[in-house]
């Protein structure tokens, strides 16, 4: 039976919900805007509605994609998974170092980033995060809240 020493769901930060709410806001109110206010609907009006329904289903589906990130350590590994498509593992006694951070700034904004020195993240918000080094690979750096608590995990798993 697998013993799960730690386990921590990042959701997306205040600002990347706001940034959705918004536009959906703005997506209802035009739609709204149009059907009271407009003498006629054109084709090209009509279209031009339909079409950014389209666009506020499709970004509504990948912030559901991307809402969080679930940390799990598990069997001596650290296993990330960042929506349906970006998971990472790592085998503890492969990292070398593990250090608290912050997101802000080095990745230019949230989600799969990948950092001008050569790093990548996997980020929800401009918070506390987790920067990783591998033996091989390059450096890693993810959001959570409990940074300390995460390093304290991974490198009691580094040592064993």
């Amino acid at each position: 039976m697998e013993d799960v020493e730690y386990s921590e769901w990042v959701p997306a930060g205040a600002l990347v919900k706001g940034l959705f709410a918004m536009v959906g806001l703005i997506v209802v109110l035009v739609t709204v805007a149009f059907v009271l206010f407009g003498e006629e609907l054109s084709v090209g009006n009509i279209l031009g509605l339909a079409l950014s329904w389209v666009i506020l289903a499709i970004l509504l589906l990948v912030f559901w994609n991307y809402r969080g990130l679930h940390i799990q350590i598990k069997d001596k590994t650290l296993f990330l998974a960042y929506g349906l498509f970006d998971k990472k593992s790592f085998l503890l006694t492969e990292i070398t170092s593990c250090k608290k951070t912050k997101a802000f700034g080095r990745y230019l904004g949230v989600g799969v980033r990948y950092g001008l020195d050569g790093s990548m993240a996997y980020t929800t918000s401009y918070a506390n995060a987790v920067e990783i080094t591998p033996r091989k690979g390059r450096v890693f750096v993810f959001s959570s809240r409990n940074p300390d608590k995460v390093c304290e995990v991974i490198t009691k798993g580094m040592l064993s």
